[in-house]
């Protein structure tokens, strides 16, 4: 009964087409928004912050790059982490190379960097799809990882890749404590989260939906294939290429190439596999998912062995951490390939039927 769009009347074709439509999704929305900026720094202790918060919202940044050209425009990437690493260690050059350039104008130039490499390894989307393109994409992986080892300028002549920053502040702003850290990365979080919904509902992002549904039939009604892959490509690294400069700014500190590895790759694609393709909702379920799941189990696990009498070490937990992840996998492809959006969005659709038969 609470979920309810009756009477909620629209006048104007502005009203029918704002982003929630429907008041309880926007009030929900920003209560959550509210509650993250004002609440969850005065509720939450440090270890929070730095084992799951931080990390979930920055890998829900990328996680949302990777939905826009994976689930939106149907092109598959294994190239994530390398488009991370091109955005951390530009964003590095930016921020110790020219004195005095803001903080968050750094990490920006690290995104449109990361755009830019993102733009050049997007070329055989032109040519080639699917099991191709994702091999094609992987090579931007091991090309980073060979660039920024063995090209000692981008990492400030550091003989093993790895680069540290520190007295990071906005406007004197101290960012130098879980919880500063915590409200910068939820600011990018907010105002990209917004923009990339934003973008999937108007032109550029039904022209990505066209290309995902049927190419051939996009480009026949007049959509060009070149122009909405390469800006696909182009958003997305744009937003994964900011979430590496934020991984290695607030979140590490001090990085080298390995933190961008591409099993970083495969877990951003796990993510939205998981939370549900073309869905931006989805990019967060899934982080949360991938986040959670290592600590969760990493604290029962050991517990559940002592319950039966048996002792389970770390590299037990290790291990049972991959399989049950693996599993869990397999078990979102074949029950609800379209994820963990997917049920939520049934719930409200029944939510919204209740307590009337489905």
């Amino acid at each position: 009964m609470l979920y309810r769009e009756n009477g909620q009347f629209k006048t104007t074709y502005a009203a029918d087409q704002q982003l929630f439509p429907i008041d309880q999704d926007r009030w929900s929305i920003l209560g959550v928004v509210l509650f993250a900026f004002i609440a969850v720094p005065l509720l939450v202790d440090e270890y929070m912050f730095r084992a799951i918060l931080i990390p979930f919202l920055i890998l829900s940044l990328a996680a949302v790059g990777v939905n826009i050209l994976v689930g939106y425009c149907g092109q598959i990437t294994l190239g994530a982490g390398a488009f991370m690493a091109v955005g951390a260690y530009a964003a590095y050059n930016f921020h110790i190379r020219i004195d005095g350039l803001p903080l968050i104008v750094s990490i920006l130039l690290g995104g449109l960097t990361s755009a830019l490499v993102g733009i050049f390894f997007g070329i055989p989307s032109l040519r080639v799809r699917g099991l191709y393109l994702a091999v094609a994409t992987l090579a931007a992986q091991f090309f980073t990882d060979w660039v920024f080892l063995r090209i000692p300028w981008f990492t400030d002549n550091s003989s093993s890749g790895s680069v540290s920053v520190s007295n990071l502040q906005v406007m004197g702003w101290q960012i130098n404590n879980p919880v500063s850290k915590y409200l910068f990365c939820l600011f990018f979080l907010t105002v990209f989260a917004l923009l990339a919904k934003n973008m999937t509902r108007c032109a550029i992002g039904r022209q990505w939906m066209a290309i995902r549904d049927m190419d051939v039939a996009a480009e026949v009604i007049g959509i060009r294939p070149l122009v909405a892959k390469l800006s696909a490509f182009a958003v997305s690294s744009f937003f994964v290429g900011t979430a590496g400069a934020l991984w290695g700014f607030v979140h590490l500190a001090s990085w080298e190439p390995a933190a961008f590895s591409v099993d970083r790759s495969f877990q951003l694609l796990f993510m939205v596999i998981i939370g549900g393709l073309g869905t931006i909702m989805g990019s967060f379920f899934g982080a949360a998912f991938i986040v959670i799941l290592p600590i969760a189990l990493n604290q029962l696990l050991p517990a559940f062995g002592g319950l039966i009498g048996v002792e389970i070490s770390t590299a037990g937990v290790s291990h049972a951490e991959l399989v049950i992840f693996g599993g869990l996998i397999v078990f979102f492809l074949i029950k609800e390939p379209h994820g963990i959006a997917r049920l939520w969005s049934t719930g409200k659709e029944k939510l919204r039927l209740w307590p009337f038969p489905h």
